[in-house]
């Protein structure tokens, strides 16, 4: 059985400035997305060039953070933002939606492609291999934060949580008879899982299949298919926002309502790609 080690989610603080480990991670991804670009850029059928890779990223960026933020207020805190709409800007609250941050982003790839003339699948299919490292690095960022656990288990992946250090904790807690103070019953890290499969599984699959050439479309295609298989299959040891609960069944949660579009776009993305094969 495993033991939460009690991580500080602030790297550095300097008066009243703080640096949280959760920004260092989307830092990190953002960082590795650049590199990895930088080298996808020197193929002959890369959509961009290696000096455009700066400019792709902070288009990028811009469609996670803003789409990210928008998106978990609409689908996971609707009557809080409704109630003060200043909410969106409390980001040091935490916060992030992958569902809108993935709108974000499409929004603005669509835009960048406008601005290089390049086709937008074309500009998707180089995009969506160095995404799983930046989800790889939040998934990190959120078992700092000692936040997204899952439900209790008997497995030997189970981990021990400290009662007092994440509110997702307490009903675990009270169920387990346990004090405040002391570690709850065992929960699934579901935030390791996804990082394992959002992160490390995704950019392999993606990265040997893109080494490649493929229709346009096909590589978007993998990633909305394996994005959404992965993280519907999560939420089930996953425990649901608790501002939310199940939507459904007992088991539906909103991760899974939004990954199934996900899903079905990936399975008619992957027809049209292969039956017009159309070369990258």
């Amino acid at each position: 059985m495993l033991t939460y080690p009690r991580l500080d989610p602030i790297a550095l603080a300097i008066g009243p400035l703080k640096i949280h480990w959760y920004g260092i991670t989307y830092l990190i991804g953002f960082a590795a997305a650049w590199w990895l670009g930088r080298i996808r850029s020197q193929r002959e059928d890369a959509p961009v060039v290696r000096e455009q890779m700066e400019d792709l990223i902070f288009f990028g960026a811009l469609g996670v953070v803003l789409g990210g933020r928008i998106g978990y207020n609409l689908f996971y805190n609707l009557p809080a933002f409704l109630a003060n709409p200043l909410v969106l800007l409390e980001i040091w609250k935490g916060g992030m939606s992958f569902h809108g941050g993935l709108l974000g982003v499409l929004l603005a790839l669509w835009l960048f492609s406008r601005r290089i003339g390049s086709g937008f699948f074309r500009l998707a299919d180089f995009v969506v291999p160095l995404v799983p490292i930046g989800l790889f690095c939040g998934r990190i960022g959120n078992f700092i934060n000692a936040e997204l656990w899952g439900g209790p288990t008997e497995s030997a992946l189970g981990m021990r949580v400290p009662c007092e250090y994440s509110p997702s904790t307490e009903e675990l807690c009270e169920r387990a008879g346990t004090a405040d103070g002391l570690f709850s019953m065992p929960v699934h890290a579901s935030q390791l899982y996804e990082a394992a499969l959002e992160g490390i599984a995704l950019f392999l699959i993606l990265w040997l299949f893109s080494a490649r050439a493929r229709p346009v479309r096909a590589v978007s295609a993998l990633f909305l298919i394996c994005y959404g298989a992965f993280r519907f299959a999560v939420e089930f040891v996953r425990m649901p926002d608790s501002q939310l609960g199940f939507l459904a069944f007992d088991w539906l949660t909103m991760g899974q309502l939004l990954s199934l579009p996900m899903i079905l776009s990936g399975f008619l993305l992957i027809f049209l790609a292969y039956r017009k094969r159309e070369a990258t």
